[in-house]
């Protein structure tokens, strides 16, 4: 027998590890904590007016940490627009192109997915 401890979705499960004969035997699934209720989420800022056309997506998975600039600022390309936090760092999201922020489409805070668009330029 082997024991391992693995880590899914940031709970982690003691487990040990039998090797068989072959035969399928029933198995335990392992009991993560209980969860806590989700938040409930926010409402992501108005933006002022339309939302524009160039689309500034999260590169990770991870946590909304700050938002550097506010709708309406001019940006260049490569300027940080939103720092989001993955795996206890600090990344920042820049812009992909020069423009202006046409809005904020998350909060601090937010979870958001790899792809997710978190703000927008025109």
């Amino acid at each position: 027998m082997k024991n391992y401890t693995i880590t899914v979705n940031g709970t982690a499960y003691d487990v040990t590890v039998e090797e068989g004969t072959g035969a399928a035997a029933p198995a335990a699934a392992p009991k993560a904590a209980p969860k806590a209720a989700p938040a409930v989420p926010k409402a992501a800022p108005a933006a002022s007016g339309a939302a524009g056309s160039i689309k500034v997506e999260a590169g990770a998975a991870g946590k909304i940490f700050k938002i550097e600039k506010q709708v309406g600022a001019a940006v260049k390309k490569g300027d940080a627009v939103i720092i989001l936090e993955a795996m206890k760092m600090e990344i920042p999201v820049v812009a992909p192109a020069d423009g202006t922020v046409a809005s904020i489409d998350v909060n601090v805070g937010d979870t958001v997915e790899s792809g997710a668009v978190l703000a927008t330029l025109k």
